[in-house]
């Protein structure tokens, strides 16, 4: 919000310095960007944050200083002289669409000289960088600037009717706007028009057809309230900001329009002359009269701020910020001396100005209060009531997820949420879920939300071969995105998944898998299942479950995927749903005692059938080795011209320990003897030579 120095003392006595003010402004949350000095006058930068509409205006910013500074605010006049003719026998207005504009008001003024604006009128809105149009546009510019509340004046003479109707766009329809450019329309898009055609984009631009020109003598004078959403909406579709977009897409004061068309109007008649039309066309809902009434405990001020403010002077702050005390026994007024001391355990009710969209609760006037009172004023070493945190079970989760995969080598990744359409094919497990897409204007490409983390993570491992890193371990913890209408809960539609993807074979990806099972609850078991998914090396894909319940996949990507991507590196993958880690957690580590006696290792190489899976050999192994056994672990598998067909090798690991003391090797071979009959018996294998 740009400000201008003189401007602002037309509202507000201002006797300290530029720095002063803005150092005051800032410490109460209006954050300083910049001032410098324009001829005589200061162009000041303020942050205002989105929750605070009631301050991008000048009156704004004044009614602040003059809080903070003690000051009194002087609100301009906006009460016009009006001729008898009515304004209802020129105009009406209806809406159409009330859920996108909920009152829509116009004046008119008859015989106005559009010409050269007055030099106090070009020199303030050159100050915050405002180029001159004429007189009428000026005008409409100055109040905007001045209260928050856009305006718009039409030529009312080129109008092809008296009847204005705010209504939708129809899809398709075009309307070039005062920047003469011109706009397709869809069905979602407010819209201004007379009984033949479109006249304005409301709430953002107006048209061309219908701008002030040097010729214009009818003025049309239109202050209405526009939905956020919409706004928003329609601007970011087209491309198309102004100064009046920004602000209607931050909900503004409903009871502004009104006070600022009188306002424009009293401006216009003083520069531009003309007469004013009694009354005004108005369609829509009159806002509320009042607001709900806040109670404010004050007992609760020390207990949240930690310092003590006397109820008076939290009364004043409330009052001079604009809200009106309800009938609440307190009766304060400041400068009467008589009056009785209000008790911090005292309730007073506070009635928000209708300005004041953010305040709704005590916390909110609290906030107020601590502002204004000055948050330098709050000692650093004062004593404020805190709750502990604590890490939920998800923290704990992903933190451990995160020390496996770090230490295993992976680099952790952020990455966009919505992918291109090709990338969403490249990896896809979860086919025949309908992808979920969205419409903006900086995303007409990649607009498509993410049912796996895998595509973005390739696509980051490609950017790094292209920029010489070879070989990037990349992982990413974030939620994919599976159904937007379906009655589920929010985990099964968005479930948070940990992928991760390398250049590490399948065996040692399955290991990295399993330590992070094993981190979570080290007797967790982690079994594979054969993957379909075509985008796997035939054989080298699997479905991964976690003490039987689905877990996930992981397996190397076919060079057909990778090579969509120009991925010069072998990839395999990992994607695994982390609320099944949470649900089998067991985060409490168990003491086990360090042997105490030497283990002893053998091998067993076993030829079995092709489709004898590791799980089904490991088990029968466990159960054939009796109580001696420690470990089982897959050595490798091999084929070739010693293995006939329709047969495949594995090198199996035993390891045997006892606790309380050394075995003896006719122990072993008997254990290891059990071991060979049952996978004989059980399985089919036989010892390779």
């Amino acid at each position: 919000m740009l400000v201008s120095w003189e401007w602002l003392n037309q509202y507000v006595t201002l006797d300290v310095t530029v720095e002063e003010l803005t150092e005051r402004l800032t410490m109460s949350g209006l954050n300083l960007e910049e001032f410098h000095a324009v001829d005589d006058d200061f162009c000041i930068d303020l942050e205002v944050t989105s929750n605070r509409p009631d301050c991008l205006g000048h009156l704004g910013v004044a009614r602040e200083s003059a809080v903070l500074l003690g000051e009194t605010l002087r609100l301009p006049a906006a009460s016009p002289t009006s001729c008898l003719t009515p304004m209802m026998s020129m105009t009406a207005v209806s809406i159409e669409c009330p859920d996108l504009c909920s009152q829509y008001q116009v004046r008119m003024i008859r015989g106005a000289k559009v010409g050269p604006s007055p030099d106090w009128l070009r020199k303030r809105l050159a100050t915050i960088g405002i180029a001159s149009i004429n007189n009428i546009v000026d005008i409409t510019n100055y109040v905007l600037m001045e209260c928050g509340q856009p305006l718009h004046a039409f030529d009312f003479d080129k109008f092809q009717s008296q009847t204005i109707v705010v209504r939708r766009a129809q899809t398709g329809e075009q309307l070039q706007t005062i920047d003469h450019k011109k706009h397709v329309l869809t069905a979602e898009m407010c819209v201004i028009a007379d009984s033949n055609r479109l006249v304005a984009l409301g709430g953002i631009m107006g048209g061309a057809e219908t701008e002030i020109t040097a010729a214009t003598q009818n003025i049309l004078i239109e202050s209405a309230m526009f939905s956020p959403l919409s706004i928003r909406e329609t601007s970011r579709r087209l491309r198309l900001h102004s100064d009046s977009s920004y602000r209607f897409e931050r909900a503004l004061d409903p009871r502004g329009p009104d006070w600022a068309s009188l306002r424009c109007c009293a401006l216009i008649l003083e520069v531009a002359g003309g007469e004013l039309l009694n009354g005004s066309a108005f369609a829509g809902t009159s806002p509320p009269s009042d607001r709900p009434a806040i109670p404010l405990r004050f007992d609760q001020i020390r207990r949240i701020l930690g310092i003590d403010i006397p109820p008076e002077e939290a009364i004043r702050i409330l009052e001079a910020l604009g809200l009106q005390r309800a009938n609440d026994g307190t009766n304060f007024r400041p400068g009467n001396p008589s009056q009785k001391k209000i008790q911090p355990s005292e309730v007073a009710l506070f009635v928000p100005p209708s300005h004041r969209r953010d305040l709704s609760r005590e916390i909110d006037l609290i906030e107020e209060v601590a502002r204004i009172h000055g948050y330098d004023k709050i000692r650093d070493d004062v004593a404020v009531p805190l709750c502990p945190s604590t890490y939920s079970l998800r923290d704990r989760v992903t933190d451990r997820i995160c020390e496996v995969l770090t230490a295993s080598g992976f680099y952790e990744a952020i990455t966009l949420s919505l992918v291109s359409e090709r990338e969403f094919k490249i990896f896809n497990p979860r086919d025949g879920l309908t992808p979920l897409s969205i419409e903006h204007p900086d995303f007409r490409q990649t607009n498509m939300l993410r049912q796996s983390l895998i595509p973005s993570l390739m696509v980051a491992r490609r950017e790094n071969e292209r920029r010489g890193t070879f070989g990037a371990k990349l992982f990413e913890i974030a939620a994919v995105y599976l159904s937007a209408d379906k009655p589920v809960p929010q985990s099964q539609a968005e479930p948070t998944m940990v992928s991760f993807v390398g250049g590490l074979p399948f065996a040692e990806m399955k290991g990295v898998v399993e330590l992070i099972a094993a981190r979570i609850h080290p007797l967790s078991k982690v079994t594979a299942h054969p993957s379909p998914l075509p985008q796997f090396v035939k054989g080298r894909g699997a479905e991964l479950f976690l003490n039987g319940n689905w877990w996930g996949w992981m397996g190397e990507i076919d060079r057909s995927v990778s090579d969509q991507l120009d991925l010069r590196d072998v990839v395999s993958i990992a994607e695994l749903d982390i609320s099944v880690l949470e649900s089998n957690a067991d985060l409490i580590p168990l003491f086990r005692p360090i042997p105490q006696f030497q283990g002893s290792t053998r091998d067993l190489n076993l030829v079995l059938d092709d489709h004898v899976t590791w799980e089904f050999l490991e088990q029968t192994v466990r159960g054939a080795a009796g109580p001696l056994l420690e470990s089982v672990r897959f050595g490798g598998q091999y084929k070739g011209k010693q293995i006939p067909d329709g047969k495949k090798s594995y090198l199996v690991t035993l390891v045997y320990r006892s606790s309380h003391r050394t075995l003896t090797g006719e122990e072993i071979e008997r254990a290891q003897q059990s071991v060979v009959a049952a996978c004989l018996n059980q399985v089919g294998a036989t010892l390779r030579t």
